[in-house]
């Protein structure tokens, strides 16, 4: 029997059109966004098939929508490979889809979920617009050569690693003179770079104090132990206790996402086919620098 694992996308996966044919063909999902569009209190479903693309790429936006939309990709999976479900045997999102994976699990319910994701896209868009920043993707160069990028574009202000996603697939937030500097330079050093879709330096400490909101509104939400584990991007590993989640989801704001590491310990731990659930395909594509002959299968939104 697979042991499976199964993944959820963070933001950049969004896309105009995400979510209108499971909302049109599966009233399980027509359910999610319609429950969504009354904690919202507006039409996430109108936004994610209509756009406009810059509404829908905006940090408050975006975060609720993919979470729903992986949500809604989940009961597609679950219509039609229930086994799949049952058999799970860990999950695990990157940075936000870290909340669609511990609904998944049962360690929140989707509204208190959906509140949660939205008071966190609310305040980190809120410290994205205090400060004036950006992500750069590093690609073909490694972990030293990303580290040398960042030390000479601090020049031009604080720049961090934010995400390590996979071999030759770095990702650093910084304010945007920094990021402009990081390109500059990474070009000159042979690598190549894409600016992501997001507002802001997520994922290092210019996101403060949206930390601290988040915890806020943690403090008010019940966790409960998820029934199979959910693995941390802050530290790699596995977890079902709910304080110890509540504390790594505050941090999760302000470190590095492990995603590389994360897929490594899964692999480890004998995982051996992976469904990314929901908008998108890089979870896969980052997979497969890892190992590439992994069994990794899309469940589109």
């Amino acid at each position: 029997m697979a042991r499976i694992a199964f993944l959820f996308p963070g933001q950049g996966a969004q896309k105009v059109g995400m979510g209108q044919q499971l909302y049109q063909t599966l009233p399980a999902a027509r359910q999610l966004f319609d429950e969504a569009a009354e904690v919202l209190g507006y039409s996430l479903i109108d936004l994610c098939a209509n756009g406009p693309a810059e509404k829908l790429n905006s940090t408050v936006i975006s975060q609720p929508a993919l979470y729903v939309c992986s949500l809604a990709a989940l009961e597609a999976l679950r219509a039609t490979e229930p086994e799949a479900i049952a058999q799970c045997h860990a999950a695990a999102g990157l940075s936000l889809g870290e909340y669609t994976a511990l609904v998944f699990a049962g360690a929140m319910s989707f509204r208190e979920g959906l509140r949660v994701v939205q008071r966190r896209g609310e305040a980190m868009q809120a410290a994205a617009d205090a400060t004036p920043s950006g992500m750069v993707a590093l690609l073909t160069m490694e972990r030293p050569q990303v580290e040398e990028v960042c030390a000479l574009a601090r020049a031009r202000g604080p720049i961090e690693i934010a995400n390590y996603l996979c071999p030759g697939n770095t990702v650093v937030s910084g304010v945007l003179a920094a990021c402009q500097e990081a390109e500059r330079v990474g070009g000159e050093k042979g690598g190549r770079t894409v600016r992501l879709a997001v507002a802001g330096a997520f994922h290092t400490n210019l996101m403060k104090p949206a930390d601290e909101a988040l915890a806020q509104v943690l403090s008010e939400v019940t966790l409960q132990q998820p029934r199979l584990p959910v693995w941390s991007n802050v530290d790699a590993q596995p977890h079902t206790d709910p304080a110890e989640i509540r504390a790594l989801l505050v941090r999760q704001v302000l470190q590095p996402v492990l995603w590389e590491t994360t897929m490594r310990n899964l692999l480890a731990e004998g995982c051996d086919r992976f469904y990314e659930i929901g908008p998108g395909t890089t979870l896969a594509g980052l997979l497969k620098r890892v190992q590439r002959k992994i069994d990794c299968r899309n469940i589109p939104a």
